[in-house]
């Protein structure tokens, strides 16, 4: 079992890269919006569950992911309000294999993740045809997997949970009366929770009516994890594509 299609961890992560072209202008109300999207990401790099576990390679296309996920749900928000800004994105996948290990040993392996990222931030710049966000948050993951080797006696289910800070820019660049384009990139390498995480993507937006938006764009995350015998080294990467309503 080269791989335990860790797998759909493609959630993991998360942004807010919500729509939005209004002109730039000073709002006394509170505007939402939600987009709930698919990512169609693959993903690379290495895991050991636990102490005295094999270390797993995997480098796995979309398609081979898609054939492991059991079940995934991505959604995320922004509100703004003149110049300050909230956002938010919560992901959930669960994907499972089954497999061998040497010498040929059965083995099932599964991973199951749900991360929530919160940022608020200040809008340093709102011109009519760009708008700049500075934001600070954090970014939480809950991580559980499992391991069942029944030949070698071994049957194991770690869970962690741990919270990464992160410093945030968000840019959104009016392209032509209906179209627009959002720039965003966060960063953690405060050692707090993991070691390193960041986080880049490139969306265009196209706007139907005065509340709906399409967006389309590709997005890569990556995440570098240890604690004691535990190692997740993950990259993800892959196209996306949304729907955003405003209220």
């Amino acid at each position: 079992m080269t791989r335990i299609a860790p797998l759909a961890a493609a959630a993991a992560a998360t942004l807010i890269w919500t729509a939005g072209t209004a002109p730039a202008q000073e709002n006394p109300d509170w505007v939402w919006q939600v987009t709930p999207y698919v990512w169609a990401t693959g993903i690379g790099g290495e895991i050991t569950p636990f102490t005295g576990a094999p270390t797993l390679e995997f480098d796995s296309s979309f398609a081979e992911v898609l054939e492991d996920l059991d079940a995934a749900f991505f959604v995320s928000g922004f509100a703004r309000r003149d110049r300050f800004v909230l956002l938010g994105d919560l992901s959930y996948s669960k994907s499972s294999r089954d497999g061998t290990v040497p010498p040929g040993a059965p083995a099932t392996g599964e991973l199951e993740q749900t991360s929530l990222t919160l940022a608020a931030g200040y809008r340093i710049v709102d011109d009519p045809g760009v708008s700049v966000d500075l934001l600070g948050g954090a970014r939480m993951w809950r991580i559980r997997g499992a391991v069942d080797v029944p030949l070698a006696g071994i049957s194991q289910s770690p869970s962690f949970t741990f919270t990464d800070p992160i410093l945030a820019l968000r840019a959104n660049v009016r392209l032509a009366p209906q179209w627009s384009a959002i720039l965003y990139g966060d960063v953690g390498v405060f050692g707090v929770g993991s070691d390193q995480t960041s986080q880049l993507l490139a969306v265009v937006n196209y706007q139907v009516n005065e509340r709906f938006f399409l967006s389309a764009g590709y997005r890569t995350l990556s995440v570098d994890y240890r604690d004691g015998g535990t190692h997740i080294d993950a990259t993800m990467s892959g196209p996306i594509l949304g729907a955003t309503w405003r209220f």
